[in-house]
């Protein structure tokens, strides 16, 4: 017995160092072996900005929405926006809104919604919607008062379409940085019931002494925009014509003003607007009067 455990001691004897090395290797190796990077999932890609044109009208129809739907259609090719157009007044229900980035209200005139929906857009602006009024969409809900200041004033008249100049105002804004000091351009150029300047930041006001019937004693706005209740507001009085939606300039002022309004193109508010019991005008256009 002696003798066997004498062989299997030096037998042990002999590999133990061998052991030790082989340990000593492995956790040499473990130390130095580079710990694989931390890989972070990809960031979620943001989705289309959508854009609801609605063009419904209960009063005078403007023969220019078609070519208006066209222009916003390419525009939101072009800027990275989806344009849904419609008429429908069942678009304004929470599941539709709720994918809804900004709504454009394109020469809408009249009543355009009923009470539960007008309850639904006004759920949509304080959510932090945004909203693009083009021309006569100041011709739109004389009843609704909260609209009223959504747009920032209403439709009174308006003179025979002619050639005006337009004062830029402020071009640091979105809508307004790709124009002139002074643009001259055709349009029909609306007279508001009330000057909105007091409630919204005023990006442009016509010259009267440029053209026949301004109507609002020499101070003239005729684009703006506020954050209004919750969300951003856009108003722009140009859009008459069709002529108005092949104007290069003013389909960049439109594409600048949705994408402010869809919260692609932030800037800081200056004026916020919160809701008073003060109504732009009183709730009857002028009799016989065109939009």
């Amino acid at each position: 017995m002696r003798s066997t455990d004498t062989v299997r001691q030096r037998f042990l004897r002999t590999l133990a160092p061998v052991f030790v090395c082989l340990l000593t290797a492995s956790i040499l190796l473990a130390l130095d072996t580079p710990k694989p990077p931390d890989v972070e999932p990809p960031a979620a890609r943001a989705e289309t900005p959508a854009v609801l044109v609605f063009s419904r009208t209960t009063g005078f129809r403007h023969g220019s929405i078609p070519a208006g739907i066209k222009s916003l259609t390419e525009l939101g090719r072009e800027h990275g926006f989806r344009v849904e157009a419609t008429e429908d007044p069942r678009f304004f229900e929470p599941t539709r809104l709720g994918k809804t980035d900004c709504v454009v209200f394109l020469n809408t005139t009249g009543d355009v919604l009923d009470d539960e929906q007008q309850r639904h857009f006004e759920n949509f602006i304080r959510g932090g919607g945004g909203y693009v009024g083009v021309h006569s969409a100041a011709d739109t809900e004389y009843d609704w008062p909260w609209y009223g200041r959504l747009v920032g004033a209403w439709f009174k008249t308006h003179p025979a379409i002619q050639p005006a100049r337009i004062n830029v105002e402020d071009r640091t804004f979105p809508a307004t940085r790709m124009l002139p000091a002074t643009w001259d351009r055709t349009d029909e150029w609306y007279v508001y019931r009330k000057n909105p300047r007091p409630n919204v930041r005023v990006l442009m006001s016509l010259d009267e002494t440029s053209y026949q019937g301004g109507g609002m004693d020499g101070d003239h706005p005729i684009s703006w925009y506020h954050d209004y209740d919750g969300g951003r507001a856009f108003y722009t009085g140009g859009g008459h014509t069709d002529a108005s939606y092949a104007e290069p300039l003013f389909r960049e002022h439109l594409a600048g003003a949705i994408k402010w309004a869809a919260g692609m193109t932030p800037h800081p508010p200056r004026k916020p607007a919160v809701p008073t019991d003060a109504v732009p005008g009183d709730a009857t256009p002028d009799k016989g009067a065109t939009r």
